[in-house]
């Protein structure tokens, strides 16, 4: 059933104790800036084994301690990127492939045609991806995820939403926590979104269950260029910025 409400992310963060990985992208309320948000959660200590680090206006996932192995192979990837006027978010290496199609005159929804959920089975981890065009504020985002319990087949679906002020679309990977995790399910929440960076990621973080939360970035940007902020929240506490 389609759900048009408008949500506080906060509430919707308190209400669920493994929301995965999640991300927004929308349009502050005072039509100044576009925001993105970003987050990973984890229960095994290899998840919780990263740290969120600047890399210019964007950011990068690091592991915290460099000597404590285990697959980073679905862990450790880029986040954002840009290229030209699209600003590109995503909870694993699929940034690459949107990012690499734009550059060649390829579309986002063409670029994740190539792509599935994850091969972290009995999970199945959908794989969650938007963008932003930075002159309009127009957001596309999509989900790929397992279609069948046994990962047999990959359910693609894309959403577009024109920008509104004081709002933004949330995504996430899994419905809650559970033995297989339950993958995302329905349309993108509609939420607020307020005009502080650094209010915000400060609602989002301490929002986040604390036995689960890892990283969480909020990067606002000047509509037109200008400007960009960048506010980082690590679990270890050594790994916070803010630009």
């Amino acid at each position: 059933m389609y759900d048009n409400r408008l949500y506080e992310l906060p509430a919707l963060l308190r209400a669920n104790a493994y929301p995965g990985r999640g991300l927004v992208l929308g349009m502050t309320a005072d039509g100044q800036s576009l925001a993105a948000v970003y987050f990973i959660m984890g229960r095994s200590s290899n998840s919780r084994n990263r740290v969120f680090v600047p890399d210019g206006d964007h950011i990068r996932i690091e592991p915290y301690d460099k000597g404590a192995g285990g697959d980073q192979s679905l862990t450790i990837y880029r986040p954002m990127t840009t290229v030209g006027d699209c600003f590109i978010l995503s909870n694993g290496d699929q940034t690459d492939t949107v990012a690499e199609a734009l550059a060649s005159g390829g579309t986002f929804e063409g670029a994740l045609r190539t792509r599935a959920f994850e091969p972290d089975a009995p999970n199945f981890t959908p794989r969650i991806s938007g963008m932003l065009n930075l002159g309009t504020g127009a957001a596309r985002l999509s989900v790929l995820r397992a279609g069948d319990s046994d990962g047999t087949r990959c359910d693609r679906l894309f959403y577009e939403y024109e920008a509104a002020r004081g709002e933004g679309r949330f995504l996430h990977t899994y419905q809650g926590d559970g033995h297989p995790l339950p993958p995302f399910r329905g349309e993108p929440a509609r939420v607020t979104v307020p005009d502080s960076p650094e209010a915000f990621a400060e609602e989002l973080w301490d929002a986040l269950n604390r036995d689960n939360r890892v990283a969480l970035c909020v990067r606002y940007m000047d509509i037109g260029g200008g400007v960009s902020r960048l506010v980082i929240k690590n679990r270890h506490p050594e790994g916070g910025h803010h630009a």
